[in-house]
Parts: structure tokens; C-alpha cells; sequence
């Protein structure tokens, strides 16, 4: 059956009215954060994965935990240590001598929502099995191929500043998560709530606002926002600027980006920016809309030169002058 625009617009604002309850619950615990906390919702609809990178204390353990406990979903806390292994996280097959056979084990993987607490402490080959989870939906114990469950989402964090006993991700690795979060410090006066509420012993129970067919129906929902073929040709101008600056009028960005945006970089720009529009109860995309959640696509898929990093430019830095120099539509 085809919608007519009134009834799509109607379906959206439903489905959307039904997301806020979920972030009213979680703000129940977290104090400000609202960036990050929109992210991880916008992170679930769209079925994207996200890193979150921030200082320790900056809530990022519990922001994953409340958004789990609001949904109605199986979750999984795994915390990376240099001493995984690949095992601990996918499973493996265990012998029973009574039977003479193997059975399989499955490890925590197999939940609709993976906390990856601090996943640069985890070495190459931990690493290299969650990102093929992430990216296959699947994984491979002995000679079985299991599927992930639906949905499936991982949420890793990691922490900047430590470099003593961390296995930093490759840039080919990172490129597989949609999002990659930076979470700063709160105001004072989140500060102040954020001491007031810690100051007691109790501690608060979510409760579930959303189950899983939930998710399914705002996926649904949010694949019928409409993008216009003048904010896709957007989108690909500003993944393209990362790879031919100087086709842009970027030229002095020719010596700083080293690698530009991949394929991904332009297919989850165009789903985020599609989940942005409809958590904000619109029925089609905005060139601000991309904008917007453009440095959190973008971030991670750029690699600077040296030259950059000389002068103490990030790749924030460089996508902040390319949005400021594309045409917008």
C-alpha cells in the first residue's frame, strides 16, 4: 500500500512522539549529555554502530546502560582487557565426554545491545572479532555460522587520553562504526545536579518504554523521509571534498587530509541525516540536518598528514572548513 505524504508525515510524528518517551526516561538519570544521549537513539533507529570517545567520569558507561534498560532488549557488558580472548566474546565449542560431541557456548556477543567498555584495551585479534560481528551480523564458532540477533547494536567506548596498555584501532576498523561520539565535560549547572543526585545511595530502575518491535516499526518509519536529489548531491559534495579538496575550492586542505571519506561516509551520512529528520518529526531531510550530524560521520574517516597534526588541526578542524565552503542547496 502506498502512503500519501499526510499519511506518512502522521506515521512519523507517532513513531517520533514514541522515541522522546524513551529519552525522557533516560534523562531521569543522566544529567545533561543530551548530545551523546540523542546519538545513541539515533545511533539505534538508523542500525549503526557507534564509538564513543570521552574522558573518564563523563557518563558514558551509564548513558549505554540506561538507553538498554529503557528498551526491552537482551544486553551485554564486555569489558575489554588486554588479556581477551577472541573466545571470551564469540564463544567456542565445548567437548562432552558423555556424548563424545562438541557443543557451542555462545559468548555475549549474542545480545541486541553490546557495551564494548574501553575497546582499544582489547588487542588486535579481540578487536578484529567484534568489528566482523559488526560488519558480517555473524559469527563463525568452529565450523558453524551463527546469525546475531536483530537488532544488533554495538556501543564501544574508549578513553583518549591512556596510551599504557591500549591497541589503538585502525582507521579501517573505526570506519566500521557509523558514529564516532566526542563527549565533553557537563555546564556547572549540570555539574551541580549531577553531585546533588550521586550524593544519595539509592539508585534508579528504568523502566522499559520500548520493546523490540518498537525499534523495528521507527526503522520502518524513518526509511520513508524523503531526501531530495539536490541534499543527496549535497551529501556527496561533502564526502567528495575530502578526497578532491582542491575540485572544491579547498586546495590548501590538499596537504592535510591523507586519506579522505569512504563509500560508508557517504551511505551513513544519508541514513543519519534521514534518522536526524525523522527524531525531529519530519517527514524529509534538511541540508542542515547533514550538517548537523555530519562531523560524527565524517570525524573518524579522515586521516591527516603530518603536516596537520603540526599544526594542531584536527580532522575536526578540516570538516568544519569544508562544510563552511560547500554550497548548500
Amino acid at each position: 500500500m502506498t502512503l500519501v505524504p499526510g499519511d506518512v508525515s502522521r506515521q512519523i510524528e507517532v513513531q517520533s512522539a514514541r522515541l522522546r518517551r524513551l529519552q525522557e526516561q533516560v534523562a531521569t538519570v543522566i544529567v545533561g549529555q543530551r548530545y551523546m544521549l540523542d546519538r545513541l537513539l539515533l545511533g539505534l533507529i538508523a542500525d549503526g554502530h557507534i564509538l564513543i570517545e570521552g574522558l573518564p567520569g563523563l557518563a558514558k558507561t551509564t548513558a549505554v546502560k540506561c538507553v538498554a534498560q529503557a528498551v526491552e532488549a537482551q544486553f551485554a557488558r564486555l569489558q575489554f582487557t588486554p588479556d581477551l580472548l577472541p573466545a571470551d566474546l564469540i564463544g567456542t565449542e565445548i567437548y562432552r565426554p558423555h556424548s563424545g560431541e562438541f557443543t557451542v557456548k555462545r559468548g555475549p556477543i549474542f545480545a541486541n545491545i553490546v557495551l564494548a567498555d574501553e575497546i582499544n584495551r582489547a588487542p588486535a585479534k579481540v578487536q578484529s572479532a567484534l568489528l566482523e560481528a559488526m560488519q558480517e551480523r555473524q559469527v563463525t564458532i568452529g565450523e558453524t555460522t551463527h546469525r546475531l540477533p536483530e537488532p544488533f547494536l554495538v556501543l564501544a567506548t574508549q578513553n583518549p587520553i591512556e596510551q599504557e596498555g591500549t591497541y589503538p584501532l585502525p582507521e579501517a576498523q573505526v570506519d566500521r562504526f557509523m558514529l564516532k561520539l566526542r563527549v565533553g565535560y557537563p555546564s556547572r549547572a549540570e555539574e551541580k545536579e549531577i553531585m546533588r543526585r550521586m550524593a544519595r545511595r539509592e539508585t534508579s530502575v528504568l523502566t522499559p518504554v520500548l520493546s523490540l518491535t518498537d525499534i523495528k516499526e521507527a526503522r520502518a518509519a524513518a526509511d520513508l523521509v524523503y531526501v531530495d536529489a539536490k541534499v543527496e548531491d549535497y551529501i556527496v559534495d561533502i564526502v567528495f571534498a575530502t578526497r578532491e579538496p582542491a575540485r572544491y575550492k579547498l586546495e590548501r586542505l590538499a596537504s592535510l587530509i591523507q586519506y579522505g571519506a569512504s563509500p560508508r561516509a557517504t551511505i551513513y551520512l544519508a541514513q543519519a541525516a534521514r534518522v536526524f529528520a525523522f527524531l525531529a518529526g519530519r517527514d524529509h531531510v534538511t541540508p542542515h540536518d547533514v550538517k548537523t550530524i555530519g562531523p560524527d560521520v565524517l570525524r573518524h574517516r579522515l586521516v591527516v598528514t603530518y603536516e596537520a597534526e603540526a599544526r594542531s588541526l584536527s580532522s575536526d578542524d578540516l570538516i568544519t572548513e569544508i562544510f563552511n565552503t560547500i554550497d548548500v542547496p
